[in-house]
């Protein structure tokens, strides 16, 4: 397992530089330029141009390839294009701060109610129930995000006033005074309703992943063992089946850690919350080149370092899955 590991370790490099080269020719030969974006209603040709050459545009690609990959392996990413005088990093890690705790609180949701119910359909299984609770996961995995927002912005904020119509106010907490004495800890108003909206379709699919793989372990010989024991039949279902039902769960966990990272466009932008789907979305949009890059880095080592991570979770999961040269076996 150590030598897999190194050997995936000693690729991560290689990997990121192919990403973010390609992303780097794919931005420059694109349409429009980032400058023509931010000068606005300035139109001067000789002033644009001139900007451009200090900005370095002018210069072959490869060369400004190579300038920008010299500086970020100093860490330094550049300078926004669009928004002057703030560095890349001044602008994105504050808004992945943002969209971390949401996704990470979604992450809870979609699992603390993903597992147990596709718990319960399993155990239900041949009754109405199962049927019933599927039903229930595909209709709301069903939803899209786009559609469920603007009815929970009706209900909750214009018609009962009891949440915000959106923003972002400090972090996810908000500190509640009892008696002006004890302090407790609640959730910030502006949490609930990205939450919801994040975690509404996750859970079902969470849900019917366990559900699926619960059913075949119980068709194991070694669960008609457990029960010919005598095991009551919650400690089958969690002392057993469970823990052989959350190899699929890794992979699942792996990639939506990811995901927290990349934000959610639709919630951020309808819901006017800063994190960094919208910011990106909104950098693609205005061709800035340094944050598109910075971000297609990060999201590449994160996804490149969690996949092994998940890789090497299996063996621990599930000991009978080994590691070596690169497959598994």
């Amino acid at each position: 397992m150590l030598v897999y590991t190194i050997k995936r370790l000693f690729w991560i490099p290689i990997i990121v530089l192919a990403v973010t080269f390609f992303t780097f020719i794919i931005g420059r030969l694109g349409p429009g330029d980032p400058i023509s974006v931010a000068s606005g209603q300035i139109r001067d040709p000789v002033l644009l141009e001139q900007v451009r050459i200090e900005k370095g545009l002018d210069r072959p690609i490869i060369v400004q390839y190579y300038k920008w990959l010299k500086n970020a392996l100093k860490g330094d990413f550049g300078e926004s294009y669009i928004f002057k005088g703030y560095t890349v990093s001044e602008l994105i890690f504050p808004k992945m701060l943002i969209s971390a705790q949401l996704g990470f609180l979604a992450l809870l949701v979609v699992f603390g109610l993903g597992v147990p119910l596709g718990l319960l359909a399993a155990t239900l299984h041949n009754t109405w129930i199962d049927p019933f609770i599927v039903s229930l996961l595909l209709f709301f995995r069903a939803i899209p995000v786009i559609v469920i927002i603007p009815p929970l912005l009706w209900v909750f904020a214009v018609h009962w006033s009891i949440l915000p119509v959106g923003g972002w106010e400090g972090g996810i907490f908000d500190i509640y005074w009892l008696f002006d004495v004890i302090a407790i800890p609640i959730f910030n108003s502006h949490v609930y309703l990205p939450v919801f909206a994040l975690s509404i379709g996750g859970f079902g699919g969470v849900a019917r992943l366990v559900r699926i793989t619960a059913l075949e372990v119980k068709n194991e010989a070694f669960i008609t063992t457990a029960r010919s024991k005598g095991l009551s039949e919650s400690r089958v279902m969690y002392g057993h089946i469970l823990p052989n039902s959350l190899l699929p769960l890794v992979t699942v966990i792996g990639f939506a850690l990811v995901g927290i990272l990349e934000g959610a466009f639709f919630v951020e932008v309808l819901l006017g919350i800063p994190g960094i789907g919208r910011f990106t979305f909104e950098a693609v949009k205005s061709r800035d080149y340094d944050v598109i890059l910075a971000m297609t880095v990060i999201l590449s080592v994160m996804f490149i370092i969690i996949n092994l991570i998940v890789e090497l979770l299996y063996t621990k999961i599930d000991p009978r899955i080994e590691l070596s040269d690169g497959n598994k076996s």
